[in-house]
């Protein structure tokens, strides 16, 4: 039966799931799903991630984009837009917990869910024993979503199943609310589920003979097909079905995201190209006080053609609005980079380079045939860098500029830290792996360094701590903030990713990475 698996936990829930975004997408085009759901808790971190590998399967394999809701008030629910302003009303319900909490929390309630539900279809998670306050909300989940609310059904693999979800299919039609099967994955394959209970005591800050029942009682909360899952729900087919049904009502794509200049630089009555063309005219005067050189003039209408073909006219008035703020504080800054090669970039005092003086090559700054963005580097004196950014956050507002993420990643002697404490291994004996920590180097050479920190590779313990590492290297740990790129948006950049609160006072920033943005 064809099956499309919309519950699954990747590792951006931090410390909750196993495996990459990538990992799942690559898994379901394998195992022969008609689509695949990413929704992560509170966040939109792993879609783009998960976007980048689907495009190598677009022709089998459909994505959804979602997220799985957890409120401060103890109700679950994966929802997923069914098009780009149900996304944006999801992402605006992100920020807005986001900014009321701390770095890393989301806080938000019920009913701000019921505000967003306009064109989002829910997947509720009934807790072990549906509570009346539960069947409540979940009553007015289906009035604010009609036909868009369903109920999850998973196999727990208990002793008492059938009994279970026997008693979940009649409360589910008492409810009115239709059963979906989903698998609630949190690893892509069943291999994983060794890293996932490390994960798990990294999070619950205990060793692995501490964890009890904070862990998974079997190892079968991976991906699978189709012809498993109809198996497993072999009473309850049409819940399996109702799979299809969502990923075929929920056309929303990422690739539908554009991006819109603001329109803050641009004075009324002029275009941006206009705008720009006449402040280099203007400005290539003061710099060369008497004439501008024919060499420069040259330079400068080659450019602009260029720039209005390819339309980044904006991208050059908005960083010459920072450096003119930043100029009218006499805070230093100072343009470098392959931006040096462009007259314009000198005329407007963004760079020191004199195109006039040396041999300049646009074509390694811009051009039509790389198909890339323009890249302006700008170095702001470091005591006062502050003042230019709370300045662009001034005059775009919270909701339209954030400063772009870094994904902090595990690196060898972490994740050699983190699952030695985890698997009952001394603090010396962690911090002796992690001093002398080999890497990639082959075996040989990995043994004689082991050798040489009195540690013995033949230890079978010793072995599963070091296989459960390389696995943690490079998962994500955490999001932290870019030293300082930007991105302003003319629309509510919350309308396109979720922006969060950073740990330095009065610094936001969104959920993605440089990468992630340019994807």
């Amino acid at each position: 039966m064809p099956y499309a698996e919309l519950a699954v936990t990747t590792n951006f829930s931090f410390l909750r799931g196993a495996s990459h975004p990538q990992e799942y997408v690559a898994q379901a085009a394998a195992l022969g799903l008609k689509a695949i759901g990413i929704a992560d808790r509170n966040t939109m971190a792993g879609v783009v991630r998960a976007y980048s590998e689907w495009k190598n399967h677009k022709d089998t394999l459909k994505l959804l984009v979602g997220t799985r809701l957890v409120t401060t008030d103890d109700f679950e629910a994966i929802a997923y837009p069914i098009d780009r302003d149900a996304y944006g009303r999801l992402c605006r319900l992100l920020s807005t917990g986001n900014r009321r909490a701390k770095k890393g929390e989301c806080l938000f309630g019920f009913d701000e869910i019921l505000a967003a539900a306009q064109g989002q279809v829910f997947i509720a998670v009934p807790p072990p024993r549906p509570s009346r306050s539960f069947t409540e909300r979940l009553t007015r989940l289906r009035h604010a979503a009609p036909s868009r609310t369903y109920l999850a059904a998973v196999h727990r693999y208990r002793s008492d199943e059938p009994r279970r979800l026997g008693r979940l299919a009649e409360f589910a039609e008492r409810a009115e609310v239709p059963l979906v099967a989903v698998g609630d994955a949190l690893y892509h394959l069943p291999e994983r589920r060794l890293l996932q209970d490390v994960v798990t005591c990294i999070r619950e800050k205990c060793t692995i003979r501490e964890a009890g029942l904070r862990l998974e009682k079997h190892a079968e909360r991976h991906l699978k097909s189709g012809e498993a899952m109809s198996r497993l729900f072999e009473g309850y087919p049409d819940a399996v079905a109702r799979t299809i049904e969502i990923a075929e009502a929920c056309s929303f794509s990422l690739a539908e995201l554009k991006y819109e200049y603001p329109e803050e630089p641009v004075p009324p009555g002029k275009t941006p190209q206009q705008h720009l063309e006449d402040l280099a005219w203007r400005h290539a005067g003061w710099r060369y006080e008497a004439e501008i050189p024919a060499k420069v003039q040259e330079l400068l209408r080659d450019e602009f053609a260029l720039i209005e073909k390819l339309g980044y006219a904006q991208y050059f008035l908005t960083v010459y609005d920072v450096v003119e703020f930043a100029k009218s504080k006499g805070i230093l800054c100072q343009g470098r980079g392959s931006a040096a090669n462009s007259a314009i970039c000198y005329c407007l005092g963004i760079t020191a380079v004199d195109p006039h003086k040396i041999d300049t090559l646009f074509a390694r700054f811009l051009s039509a045939d790389r198909n890339e963005p323009p890249d302006i580097d700008v170095d702001f004196e470091h005591e006062r860098r502050e003042e230019v950014i709370q300045h662009i956050y001034s005059k775009y507002g919270r909701m339209r500029a954030g400063i772009a993420a870094t994904v902090i990643h595990y690196r060898p002697r972490s994740a050699i830290r983190e699952v030695g404490k985890v698997m009952g291994l001394s603090e010396d004996v962690c911090a002796a792996i992690a001093s002398n920590y080999w890497g990639s180097m082959e075996a040989e050479v990995a043994e004689e360094r082991a050798a040489d920190a009195g540690l013995d590779l033949n230890d079978p313990h010793l072995r599963r701590v070091m296989k459960l590492a390389e696995q943690l290297i490079g998962m994500p740990r955490h999001l932290s903030q870019h030293v300082g790129g930007f991105i302003l948006t003319e629309r509510p950049l919350t309308e396109t990713v979720p922006i969060g609160n950073g740990a330095m006072p009065d610094r936001t920033f969104i959920e993605w990475d440089k990468d992630d943005i340019e994807e």
